[in-house]
């Protein structure tokens, strides 16, 4: 798997995205059953033989909401840097070693849902009925009135996307197969629901109003890729598997 990769996880459960409830700027925290989910997430994904290998990371990007910071937390890992938050919990020893460095950054954050933030799918439709609006909406190709639109989700993603392949991909692949720094190419990612949905879709140069490609539940865990191992063509690697490293020199 030398070829790298971005792995995006979605923060575990909340309150809100238990009934449906559209979470944005909202700082909802994790119920104790999400916390759970995430730590079995941590301990099947993630290890030096499974699909998330700490020593191949590059880099890893977190939102700025608690609900990601705390799901980052309990995947586990033991970082040789400090965190860029103060920690939101406790998590089960030192966790496994990794070198990458966590960011913050607002290009991650969840979709700003303005009028509609807190409320429900069915909801939204209910109110804009009642508004004289088209009942018939799709965040995707209307956005959020007193939030983002779609243009405005394209915008940041596209530079967070410009920003990974430059600073952590493009070095990577130019590397000989094999090689230590063609390895340590892969980036985490920990965020939401809607905003990593519509990341995939960008990785790939799909548009946002061709509507939402697959889904990503609380907790659960993608992963993006290249295929030829060539910058130019980003793809969604459908089916992984969990690799061991051996010294292919041995018999």
């Amino acid at each position: 798997m030398a070829t790298p990769r971005i792995f995006i996880v979605r923060h575990g459960e909340t309150e809100w995205s238990l009934d449906g409830r559209h979470t944005g700027s909202s700082d909802i925290p994790l119920t104790a059953n999400g916390e759970r989910r995430v730590k079995a997430t941590g301990r099947a994904m993630v290890g030096h033989d499974r699909l998330i290998v700490p020593s191949k990371l590059a880099h890893i990007y977190v939102s700025p909401r608690k609900r990601a910071q705390r799901t980052f937390e309990l995947l586990n890992l033991g970082l040789k840097h400090p965190l860029p938050w103060t920690a939101h919990g406790k998590k089960d020893g030192e966790g496994l070693s990794c070198e990458a460095e966590v960011e913050v950054t607002e290009d991650i954050r969840e979709w700003d849902y303005g009028d509609y933030e807190g409320i429900t799918s069915k909801r939204i439709r209910e109110l804009r009925k009642e508004q004289g609006l088209d009942p018939g909406w799709d965040i995707w190709r209307d956005g959020c009135p007193g939030g983002e639109s779609p243009e405005d989700i394209n915008n940041r993603l596209d530079r967070l996307i410009k920003s990974i392949r430059e600073r952590w991909h493009a070095h990577a692949l130019d590397q000989p197969l094999g090689s230590p720094d063609a390895r340590r190419g892969d980036v985490l990612i920990v965020a939401h629901g809607h905003i990593l949905r519509a990341f995939a879709q960008r990785w790939t140069g799909s548009k946002l109003h061709e509507g939402p490609l697959f889904l990503l539940e609380a907790g659960g865990v993608g992963t993006l890729s290249y295929e030829h191992h060539n910058i130019e063509e980003p793809a969604i690697l459908l089916g992984g598997a969990f690799v061991v490293d051996f010294d292919e020199s041995k018999p």
